[in-house]
């Protein structure tokens, strides 16, 4: 028979509240179609949460250098997402998202979690209602220069 400890009750409820936030900020970019989706987004936010966590449990906290390999590796993954054509740089707001996505899952990984959900809050604010004002800021200023 199996006995689940306290510790994996723990690690399993950071992975969904990780898994739900990565959701949360990726659905708004699937709606949209935006090269880095729903899947993306809870990956990469559940990965570093486990990372996060792996790091507490085998090093009982004291060793941040796995924290920093996240905030290293997820700025390459994101680099990756930046495209340059045609005079025009795009993907930014993507690679951006994807790095603060790494961090909100370093915040549930060591147990932040209204840390971890007020980013996710912020976040889907810049993301939504964001969008929204920069395009009215730039048609305001598109027509300042007419």
């Amino acid at each position: 028979m199996w006995q689940i400890s306290a510790l994996e009750i723990d690690i399993t409820t950071k992975l969904i509240v990780a898994g739900i936030l990565g959701m949360l900020v990726g659905l708004d970019r699937e709606i949209r179609g935006k090269p880095a989706g729903l899947r993306t987004h809870i990956l990469v936010c559940v990965g570093a949460a486990l990372f996060t966590i792996v790091s507490l449990v085998i090093e009982g906290g004291l060793d941040t250098r796995i924290a920093s390999g996240i905030v290293t590796g997820i700025g390459f993954l994101g680099a990756g997402m930046i495209f340059h054509a045609e005079n025009k740089v795009s993907g930014l707001t993507t690679a951006a998202e994807i790095w603060v996505l790494g961090a909100i899952g370093i915040a549930v990984g060591f147990g932040l979690y209204f840390a971890a959900i007020a980013a996710t809050i912020l976040v889907v604010f810049v993301l939504k209602p964001g969008k929204i004002l920069e395009k009215r800021m730039d048609e305001k200023l598109r027509k300042k220069r007419r």
